[in-house]
């Protein structure tokens, strides 16, 4: 199968999960990157990042128009990730690549159990409480940095479990936060972004973001927890795979 047909439907797939989890993304483009298409993992986290940026960015208009966005949470949880984002993507560079590649199985199989046992949607929203905001904004954006993910998986369950956001508010203001944090960890990434194979990142960004309005449509119609139960569950095969990958 031809790299170009690997990237359109990878990118539909990826597109699909960031419309409809509000995350979730990335989490799957850099396997889907380095498995199928043979990017190294630096190579994989930097293109999954330019290809989740633009398309968080494009599934947040459409759940902002919905009313889904909490923009002030948002705006708090982002801004507290900008800096350590940044950080994280600095010390990317240094690390060797199955420690990188351990270190993202890892963090994607904790993503999945936390996901398999969700928060559940708040009754009411709570008020927001700024520490609680800047806390987990700021670890989310070391994650993000770091492992070039958008850190939507870990973001909808912070949104909820320490915001207290209705499910449906925190999928569409965590498409916000990984617009945010993929843009930070790419300021200190964009003198590498020339060097990726955009035969291949192009059209695979393009689906994904055709794919995140299929998404938000799925989203209004399947219930959330059915959603999320069913990527819980193949996030935590490719963390396994991965994770056996980079240590054996």
């Amino acid at each position: 199968m031809s790299a170009l047909v690997l990237a359109l439907a990878a990118g539909a797939v990826i597109g699909l999960a960031l419309g409809a989890l509000g995350g979730g993304g990335s989490v799957l483009a850099v396997p889907a990157l380095i498995y199928l298409l043979g990017f190294t993992p630096v190579a994989a986290t930097t293109a999954a990042l330019v290809i989740v940026a633009l398309t968080s960015a494009t599934a947040l208009t459409a759940h902002a128009r919905d009313g889904h966005v909490r923009w002030g949470a948002g705006l708090l949880f982002a801004a507290a990730g900008i800096g350590p984002a940044m950080l994280g993507s600095a010390l990317a560079a240094h690390l060797p690549a199955g420690a990188l590649q351990a270190a993202f199985a890892t963090v994607a199989a904790v993503a999945a159990v936390r996901m398999l046992r969700p928060a559940g949607d708040a009754e009411a929203t709570r008020s927001i409480r700024p520490g609680h905001a800047a806390a987990a904004g700021a670890g989310l954006g070391a994650v993000t940095g770091v492992l070039g993910v958008g850190g939507g998986f870990l973001a909808v369950p912070a949104l909820v479990g320490v915001l207290g956001l209705r499910m449906r508010e925190a999928v569409g203001t965590s498409l916000l936060v990984i617009t945010v944090n993929s843009l930070a960890a790419l300021g200190l990434r964009v003198g590498t972004v020339d060097r990726l194979d955009w035969s291949v990142v192009g059209p695979f960004a393009g689906a994904a973001v055709l794919g995140a309005w299929d998404g938000r449509r799925l989203a209004s119609k399947a219930k959330a927890k059915t959603l999320q139960q069913v990527f819980a569950l193949a996030l935590l095969a490719v963390a396994a795979f991965m994770f056996i990958d980079a240590v054996v």
